[in-house]
């Protein structure tokens, strides 16, 4: 079976006594057993880090440009890989695993440019005698941690940056899809980042403290769920970090009476079922104005009966939940009107089995 390790240092590191399983979620088969982080290694991971700063820092941007750019290539070149990987371990079908990379692929990009946003700026004479002066460094060593939903959108939002400034990184992924991580992480090798720079570091609640508490870590980006937000904020600021935590998002959908109700139920349809519900912005309620309720409600049932789910490479057009603990699992379309009542849905699937199997 297939042992998903650390990548520490420019190489993979053995894994250690505690592994998680990895679940393909189309087929509940298990395909392989992800590290999880002691301190030691943890520790490990952040001294790569640290160490690989002051080179790095003291590169070119001219130089870490010609990097980005060659990640860049090569992330345009095979992200059919990177989409595969995303399909198998999260679920989601392969258009959409394409469209998650083709978005994080964007702030790679963005991060191309970077030689215009590190200029500083220089002010003569803004008050009497008095000249000002202002530049950009990197901060050091810096902590990403991402959630399962977008396993390389995500945590592409966040590195391509960090690393164009002339910062190091320690990434520590959803444990339930790690394998996106470390294909980036050779991709990186592959592009010419030195050691170091970029390490990923699989794990549960140790890994995340590891980072949110370390000293040479300097600033932390989550995302994932509001009360995990408010716990890394929290806990890291205290330790005197820089901090940005993104947490649970969902959308609210309004139709006003003279809306086109085929085109509302089928956006709604979309950003409510997509991804299983799993996108951070998913539609969760929405909200009939006049009396266009009813019609509504009954194309919008319409819809979600004929939905079907399926394994990812199968070219469907919604793929089955990853998190086997959503709690947008088992939800149906309700309507809402002095109580409720269900029109499609509302309950988990179950496998039915016959005697004597």
């Amino acid at each position: 079976m297939n042992t998903i390790e650390h990548w520490i240092n420019g190489s993979y590191v053995p894994a250690g006594s505690r592994t998680a399983p990895v679940t393909n979620p189309a087929t509940g088969k298990v395909t392989g057993q992800v590290s999880l982080a002691s301190q030691e290694e943890s520790e490990a991971a952040v001294a790569a880090a640290r160490a690989a700063f002051p080179a790095w820092r003291d590169t070119s941007i001219a130089r870490r440009t010609q990097v980005l750019f060659a990640f860049r290539e090569l992330l345009n070149a095979r992200k059919g890989e990177l989409a595969a990987i995303i399909t198998s371990e999260h679920g989601k079908v392969l258009d959409d695993a394409l469209g998650e990379v083709t978005r994080g692929q964007e702030v790679v990009e963005f991060a191309c440019g970077i030689p215009h946003l590190l200029k500083g700026s220089y002010t003569e004479n803004a008050s009497t005698n008095v000249d000002v002066h202002s530049i950009r460094q990197a901060l050091g060593p810096v902590g990403i941690i991402s959630p399962f939903n977008f396993p390389a959108m995500v945590p592409m939002w966040f590195f391509p940056l960090a690393i164009a400034a002339g910062n190091t990184v320690v990434i520590k992924p959803s444990e339930k899809d790690p394998t996106a991580t470390n294909w980036m992480a050779e991709l990186w090798k592959e592009a010419g980042l030195p050691d170091g720079v970029f390490n990923v570091l699989h794990g549960d609640k140790v890994a995340v403290d590891a980072l949110l508490t370390h000293p040479d870590i300097k600033a932390v980006s989550f995302v994932g769920s509001t009360p995990i937000a408010k716990y890394v904020y929290q806990t890291a600021t205290a330790n005197g970090k820089r901090v940005q935590a993104l947490g649970g998002a969902k959308n609210h959908m309004i139709v006003l009476p003279d809306a086109d109700l085929d085109l509302a139920a089928d956006a709604a349809v979309n950003a409510g079922f997509g991804s299983a519900g799993e996108r951070c912005m998913a539609i969760s309620a929405l909200l009939a104005v006049g009396g266009i309720a009813d019609e509504l409600v009954a194309k919008i049932a319409e819809r979600t009966r004929s939905l079907r789910t399926g394994d990812g490479p199968a070219r469907l057009r919604h793929g089955p939940a990853c998190n086997g603990r959503s709690p947008r699992q088992g939800r149906g379309l309700r309507r809402r009107r002095g109580g409720l009542r269900c029109h499609a849905g509302g309950r988990r699937a179950r496998r039915r089995r016959r005697r004597g199997r």
